[in-house]
């Protein structure tokens, strides 16, 4: 099974520490080896030249802001292969385990979901 995994900050704690970076790296490239993390990456801010493509009452429209102050920003994601939607959790827990030990002021949240194929139906 593949899951996707994105972490949400509570607010603009800045950028993360380089020890931090560091242990997700390395993580991050034992896991690749293993066949385990298929993707991850950093994700942009809508300001920061992304944009919202929304469909409301039959009309399709870009959104390229000024957006209002996010309350949530999405700082990365990655894609896993993993056996089980515990294994998913596991990863998550871990992740802000070391979050707390290695940015300990930082708060936010990691969002799992299983991700699908069109033969997984």
């Amino acid at each position: 099974m593949r899951y996707i995994s994105w972490v949400h900050s509570a607010g603009d704690f800045g950028p993360p520490p380089q020890a931090l970076m560091d242990a997700i790296a390395e993580a991050g490239a034992r896991d690749a080896a293993k066949g385990i993390l298929l993707d991850s990456g950093g994700i942009g801010t809508l300001d920061g030249g992304g944009a919202k493509v929304t469909l409301t009452g039959g009309s399709v429209r870009v959104l390229d802001g000024p957006y209002s102050e996010a309350k949530e920003l999405v700082g990365g994601y990655a894609i896993q292969k993993l056996n089980s939607r515990e294994e998913a959790v596991a990863s998550a827990k871990w992740l802000l385990e070391l979050h707390k030990e290695l940015w300990p002021e930082w708060e936010g949240e990691i969002e799992v979901r299983q991700l699908y194929r069109a033969d997984d139906f």
